[in-house]
This record gives structure tokens, sequence and C-alpha cells, in this order.
């Protein structure tokens, strides 16, 4: 009996390896996955991907950029006309807006409450050249408005192939490097322009220009004499004084036919009737 029951179990045993061998038999494993990982070649560093078909479309993106705490896309203006060294009229969406660039000054050439300034002339033609029906990149500063009390917007400007015209146009000579209250995103970069400048004696800093040695000198002379304090009088008649660290100090000029005056001391100053400049730090 018992090798009755042991035979019994080997033929059952055998009966459903035979079934399950013929069920397997019939059915192939599919063991590649849906969505083939990325290979990654360790020696170059590129991803070795398999393309289901040579028909897949490439999506182009447009570049963007970020600027401040805003991402937007890249977008281009064409200069239609170059008022002076520092500002242009731009065509942006069919109408005609005028840019005051951020952190420079050129000498006055165009301003009719004022004369003609040394090298504004220059200044104004170097835009031109640089500028003028160029297509040029705009770019804001959250550190500063974004218009002027004119309604001028205030910008960056660079030119399609890369040149950044408010540092390059420092660089080269023809701007004052330029901070109107809060300092600025590009303030360090555009110093440190002035300072070559002046170094090399490039463009207003050269020697024997405007009939001075050196700017830099002459007011180093200025200050030696103790009488460096500038009383100008504006088209408003109102008598304001700049001080060395006064902006538009270097662009002031005083005409004493006029009744403007240099003054030794500050005090010497308010007591004559002069104010100081309210961008003076």
């Amino acid at each position: 009996m018992q090798n009755y029951n042991l035979k019994l179990k080997i033929v059952v045993l055998f009966t459903v390896l035979f079934l399950l061998g013929s069920i397997f038999s019939r059915k192939e494993i599919d063991l590649t996955p849906v969505n083939p990982v990325d290979k990654i070649d360790f020696d170059t560093g590129e991803n070795i991907i398999k393309k289901a078909s040579s028909s897949t479309e490439v999506v182009k993106v447009e570049p963007k950029e970020v600027k401040g705490d805003k991402i937007e896309n890249k977008r281009y203006y064409k200069v239609v006309r170059v008022i002076d060294g520092d500002t242009i009229d731009v065509s942006i969406d069919g109408k005609t807006q005028r840019v005051r660039m951020i952190g420079i000054n050129t000498p006055e050439s165009v301003d009719p409450r004022k004369p003609v300034e040394c090298f504004g002339i220059e200044a104004s033609e170097k835009a031109k050249e640089m500028l003028l029906n160029n297509e040029i990149e705009l770019e804001n500063d959250l550190s500063q408005d974004d218009k002027d009390k004119y309604g001028r917007l205030l910008r960056y400007v660079k030119t399609k192939d890369g040149l950044f015209y408010n540092l390059e146009i420092i660089k080269q000579g023809y701007a004052f490097e330029y901070t109107y209250l809060l300092p600025y995103r590009y303030q360090s970069e555009f110093k440190n322009a002035q300072k070559y400048a002046q170094a090399n004696q490039v463009g207003l800093w050269a020697n024997g220009i405007c009939g001075i040695k050196n700017t830099e000198a002459v007011i180093s002379t200025s200050t030696d004499a103790k009488c460096s304090i500038k009383g100008n009088i504006n088209s408003k008649k109102e008598k304001i004084y700049h001080t060395l660290n006064c902006p538009y100090y270097k662009q002031t000029v005083i005409d004493e036919t006029a009744g403007e005056k240099w003054f030794c001391t500050e005090a010497n100053a308010i007591e004559a009737g002069w104010r100081k400049a309210e961008n003076c730090k």
C-alpha cells in the first residue's frame, strides 16, 4: 500500500510540472522596460538616448533672462535717435520712447538751459557711432525708478552683438560714472571703468582737453587751495553749490561773469545765499 501511494504522488507531481511547462511555453514574457532609462557615457558625460523614431519634433524655446526678481524674454529695440551721450530715443512696440541711461552722465550738448560743455559734442557723436539705427536690449534695475521725473525710461543699454554701452562709454572716456541717490547694480564696474579711463588719460581725461591738464589734477589743486566748492546758478536763478562728492561736480562749470562763485567752505556758500545740491551725499 505504501509503495502504491508513493507512486501515485510521483505521477501527480510530474503531471503538474508538465502542465505548467505547457502554459509558459505558449507565452513570451517581454522584459523590455516601457520607458527605457537614459544611459550615461561616463567618459563624455553625455546622455545616450534611443529615440523611438527619426521624426521626433524638436521644440525651440526662446532664451530668457533673469532681471532682478523678474524673468522676461529678451527683446531688442531699434535706436531711432541719439539725443546726446546718455539719452536716446527707441522704438518700442511702434512707439518712440526716450531712454535715460543708468549710471552715466556725459557733458551737455543739447540742453537749452546750459552752454555746450567740453567734450559734449564728441560724446554725442560717439553715441551715434555706437547706437544709432542699431538694435539694443534695454535692462531695468529694481534699485532705481522705472522712469525719471521727465518721464524717460531708466535703463542699461546693451547692443545685439553684446556691447554694454553704459560701461564702454565710461571706459573710453566719453562719460562720467554717475550715482543718483541710490547705488545701482553695476556701480562698482562703472567706477572701475572711470578709474581706467583716468589712469590711461583717454577721452575727456586726456591732457590738454578743454584747456586743462587733467580734470583730477585741477580738482586736486582746488582742494589744496581749499576753495573747491562750486557756486552755480541754474536756469531758474536758484543758487546751488556743489562739493567734490556731488555727482555733478565735474560737469559744473563756473562762470564768474554771470555771478557764479567759488567758495572755500560750505558755511561761506550758505552765508552768501547758496544751498547745497540735493543729490550730493
